[in-house]
């Protein structure tokens, strides 16, 4: 039976094995839902700021009130949805506190009914048009998380004290990219990247 002899000058078999790959920060990513449909909302309603000045006094300050509040409808949506994602992304995490993708349905259709109303509509129109925007942005985004989510054997208690947590170390992980994107030391980076990796798969569990 043939049998292996090692010495000093042999091959290390350690030296051949590969090393085991960097976990990189998109390992495990999902795909953003924050993307064309928001940045749509974003510039849907731009048209209204020419539109403002081909028109009387009035008919401009409500074009130029309806642009804004779609602008700030759209920012909402897109803060909403990445609140969702976070939350989606943790085993135990607390709602919202503030329902964004709800607002943002509200202001929508609020914003439309200021351009119904700037065009010329009675009562019936615009309300027509708040009623089918906030509809329509509710269906296409859906709402916003309106419970908490805890764990199978984990009190409300206890499941609030993890969230809380959680949302600190995420503070603390953000602070740390900031003060080393400061640095701009790539290899300072990546051993950063490599920790929040590990410290998310932490946080998820």
């Amino acid at each position: 039976m043939a049998q292996r002899y090692g010495g000093r000058h042999s091959p290390d078999q350690s030296d051949t094995a590969p090393a085991p790959s960097p976990r990189g920060g998109y390992r495990g990513a999902r795909r953003t839902r924050v993307g064309g449909r928001v940045n749509m909302l974003f510039l849907a309603p731009l048209p209204l700021a020419f539109r403002a000045f081909f028109g009387g006094p009035v008919e401009m300050a409500l074009n130029l009130v309806a642009l804004g509040i779609l602008l700030l409808a759209a920012w909402l949506t897109r803060e909403g949805l990445r609140a969702e994602e976070a939350y989606d992304a943790r085993r135990i995490a607390r709602r919202p506190a503030i329902p964004r993708k709800i607002f943002g349905a509200a202001l929508t259709g609020t914003g439309l009914a200021v351009v119904a109303h700037a065009a010329g509509g009675g009562v019936a129109e615009p309300a027509i048009y708040a009623v089918a925007g906030a509809a329509l942005h509710l269906l296409a985004f859906g709402p916003d998380p309106l419970r908490d989510k805890s764990a199978e054997g984990i009190d409300s208690f206890q499941s609030d004290r993890v969230a809380r947590v959680v949302d600190r170390a995420e503070d603390y992980l953000r602070a740390m990219t900031q003060a080393i994107a400061a640095t701009r030391d790539r290899d300072i980076e990546a051993r950063l990247e490599r920790f929040q990796v590990t410290v998310r798969d932490m946080l998820r569990t």
